[in-house]
């Protein structure tokens, strides 16, 4: 594995080495924590849904933190198509911190503090781009 100097990314990598699917950990603790998102996800093909979001998540995620290619503006279009869904804004935001604390505890010793100030930097940019205050 070629070690990235970006934290955010390096934390996913560090994660695919320890856990073969991050989809179950982070719904588990979204629905642990915001039992009212469970009822907004369809039930015929849930599975799919969940790690397909997860997986365009954690894209964008990459971009932001990284090059800004042009994925990271999927956060802004998502806001909007899910706001005409009904989901809360602060729910939406908290998606992020969800993905992020999954990481930490796959990654346990591995959550440096390095990696932990690049998480809370890019959850507040995060906040701020998609125009949500945390």
């Amino acid at each position: 594995m070629n070690a990235s100097t970006n934290p955010i990314e390096r934390s996913f990598k560090l994660a695919a080495e320890r856990c073969e699917d991050l989809t179950p950990l982070v719904y588990r603790r979204l629905f642990r924590e915001r039992p009212e998102a469970e009822t907004m996800f369809r039930r015929d093909g849930g599975d799919l849904v969940r790690g397909s979001m997860l997986a365009m998540t954690i894209e964008a995620i990459i971009d932001f933190a990284g090059a800004r290619g042009g994925y990271f503006r999927m956060i802004t279009c998502e806001v909007s198509s899910h706001d005409a869904y009904g989901t809360p804004r602060d729910l939406f935001i908290d998606f992020f911190r969800i993905i992020r604390d999954t990481l930490r505890e796959v990654l346990a010793d591995e959550w440096s503090p390095t990696i932990n100030d690049a998480w809370q930097n890019l959850l507040i940019d995060i906040a701020a781009f998609a125009d949500v205050s945390m």
